[in-house]
């Protein structure tokens, strides 16, 4: 297995602007009760109290797909993962607004929690507009690299699906070169339409109606696990 902590260093800020007070109370007050235990395994009945299916989603950004995951699939447990406080805060917002019980965050890694989860545990693995990492020698820092997907196809369940979405150019091509020349992953796409269409089981997020008000393309990536 090549090894994940390539990439383990975050990059960026893990703040951007200062909260305000509604904000920083629901840091406060909503994040402990639905946070991911820091140590220790972590399965459904320990993160949700019963045995339910699992999805995750890797740097969640504000929340929207998670929060609308999460309602339309309110037997599912949702894990999410951000690093970065502000989008922590725009998702707490979303599980309250929706009174969302089948949502548990993690402000940090994400491949720290995929290490933590049982193999075969998880129907779906979601990475929606990772930063590209646009200078080849940053390319190590794409989530998109056979460490991590060796860990993600590890959690998944025979037949889960990993998700990807972008509107880089650079990332779409990369990913499609790594994930196509691994036989652990089957691309599900038969036409162009497959991929420039997003699903109707695919919540909208910020990012991607920003890409297309500045008139970039949008791909949609979907991979089995075999």
């Amino acid at each position: 297995m090549n090894d994940p902590t390539t990439i383990r260093r975050l990059y960026g800020r893990r703040q951007g602007h200062k909260l305000r007070q509604g904000q920083a109370t629901l840091v406060e007050e909503l994040l402990p009760d639905i946070s991911v235990p820091d140590d220790g395994l972590l399965d459904a009945v320990r993160l949700f109290g019963d045995e339910r299916p699992l999805q995750l989603e890797i740097g969640f950004g504000a929340g929207e797909h998670l929060a609308g995951q999460a309602a339309a699939h309110p037997g599912t447990g949702f894990i999410g993962c951000e690093p970065f406080l502000n989008g922590v805060v725009g998702a707490l917002g979303h599980i309250r607004d929706g009174d969302l019980a089948n949502v548990r965050l993690y402000m940090g890694d994400a491949l720290t929690v995929l290490e933590r989860l049982p193999d075969h545990s998880l129907e779906r693995v979601y990475l929606l507009h990772p930063d590209p990492w646009r200078k080849a020698r940053h390319a190590k820092r794409r989530m998109v690299n056979n460490g991590p997907l060796d860990l993600i196809h590890a959690k998944l369940k025979p037949g889960g699906e990993f998700r990807l979405g972008t509107d880089d150019p650079t990332y779409c091509r990369w990913s499609m070169m790594i994930l196509n020349g691994r036989a652990d992953f089957a691309w599900q796409a038969t036409s162009a339409a497959d991929f420039l269409t997003r699903p109707d089981d695919w919540p909208e997020t910020r990012y991607e109606r920003k890409a297309r008000r500045q008139g970039r393309e949008v791909w949609y990536f979907r991979y089995l696990c075999v």
